[in-house]
């Protein structure tokens, strides 16, 4: 009587390779484009400008990040350019986004991030502040 693979009268072990192929460690690598690991920065961007800058996800407010990205042999320089509120602490909260995006896109991406530069492109008051003069 034969034994199904997989039954419990076979033991298990590595699939059979297919016939022809090369060895996975010799089949290639896979590579990320430049505007994908963009878009995966951008929408770390917005998560984090939310979380850390106080800033709702909606689209009354601040216009939404942008970001591009530079992959190079197994490593990427990324570049955000984003709103903050005003009043907030442009130094820390630019640290924050800046550690979040880099932490986020390494671990999604498996690429070393070796640099995010960020540009605050303007505050943005709230909705309840008043444009008179101060006095």
């Amino acid at each position: 009587m034969k034994a199904r693979p997989g039954s419990a009268g076979e033991a298990p072990g590595p699939p059979a390779p297919a016939d022809g192929l090369p060895p996975p460690a010799e089949r290639g690598a896979t590579v990320i484009p430049d505007r994908v690991v963009a878009r995966i920065a951008t929408q770390a961007a917005r998560t984090s400008q939310s979380r850390r800058a106080a800033v709702p996800p909606d689209r009354g407010g601040p216009t939404a990040p942008s970001a591009s990205a530079a992959v190079r042999t197994g490593s990427v320089r990324l570049h955000l350019a984003l709103d903050l509120p005003y009043p907030t602490d442009i130094p820390r909260v630019c640290e924050r986004i800046q550690r979040d995006v880099a932490e986020r896109v390494a671990q999604l991406t498996g690429l070393r991030v070796g640099e995010v530069t960020l540009t605050v492109r303007r505050l943005v008051t709230g909705a309840g502040a008043s444009r008179g003069r101060v006095r």
